[in-house]
């Protein structure tokens, strides 16, 4: 059950990360939309690991260990990076659509 949520938060993630990407101005400003991909998705990340926290709350009962603090950074950069992902992929089908 818990890997279920954690892949369908992710594919959240990946289909705002495109919609950021196919909304975001400029298609061919790379630089810029990392930086803001990457703001963007380490706040929409921090709100997933809350919404996966209050969904799934026997996954931290480490509270605040050593374990429980890293398995969340690497949750955050996971979601981040698939948020970038999305983004560059949103920005692609942009350049095919209006084209």
């Amino acid at each position: 059950m818990d890997y279920v949520v954690m892949m369908l938060l992710a594919l959240v993630d990946l289909v705002i990360g495109i919609a950021f990407g196919f909304f975001h101005k400029g298609a061919e400003d790379y630089r810029g939309l990392i930086r803001n991909s990457a703001i963007t998705g380490v706040i929409l990340s921090i709100v997933l690991l809350v919404l996966s926290a209050w969904l799934l709350p026997e996954e931290i009962t480490s509270g605040f260990a050593f374990v429980g603090v890293f398995g969340l950074l690497v949750q955050l950069i996971i979601f981040v990076i698939i948020f970038i992902i999305g983004a560059f992929v949103g920005d692609k089908l942009e350049q095919v659509i209006r084209k």
